[in-house]
């Protein structure tokens, strides 16, 4: 038995992403969901919540014109957050055109991040405390077609 030679730490990341490379490779199509997250938004989690819960489960070109034409200024980064992860699932699914592509909201969730704290002067020489919240916000979309193909595979 050889003692197996310990590598540098260059070597092992350049192999890692050669294999990363060879598996995107050899499962081109079939990489299935996608998620794209936005960090540190400026706006309160539950405020966030209320537009993230009216796209949950919703297909991907519905969610946006829910998005599009809501009042709620969070909708306007969702949208945006939501195109990018449609462009992400369109980077890794290449050879499958995303009008053939049933894309629906898989996953869809709000997390609350930093909280600034700040002072606002009260009556008879008091402070009281404004927290300036923020979120994390996460979206996860895939194929509707991949998931009823991939079932009935399994059912056979």
């Amino acid at each position: 038995m050889e003692a197996e030679k310990k590598l540098k730490k260059s070597v092992r990341i350049r192999l890692q992403k050669e294999a990363d490379k060879k598996f995107r490779e050899e499962n081109k199509g079939k990489l299935g969901a996608v998620k794209s997250s936005l960090r540190n938004v400026p706006t309160s989690p539950r405020k966030m919540r209320l537009v993230a819960d009216m796209i949950r489960g919703e297909r991907a070109n519905i969610a946006l014109n829910i998005l599009r034409f809501d009042a709620h200024h969070a909708s306007n980064t969702l949208e945006k957050l939501l195109l990018t992860a449609i462009a992400d699932w369109q980077m890794q699914n290449e050879d499958i055109s995303i009008e053939d592509a049933d894309l629906y909201v898989k996953e869809i969730f709000v997390d609350s991040a930093r909280m600034l704290k700040r002072l606002r002067p009260a009556p008879q020489g008091r402070a009281h405390r404004i927290r300036k919240r923020s979120n994390h916000v996460t979206i996860v979309i895939d194929n509707h077609n991949q998931d009823t193909n991939e079932t009935k595979e399994s059912n056979k």
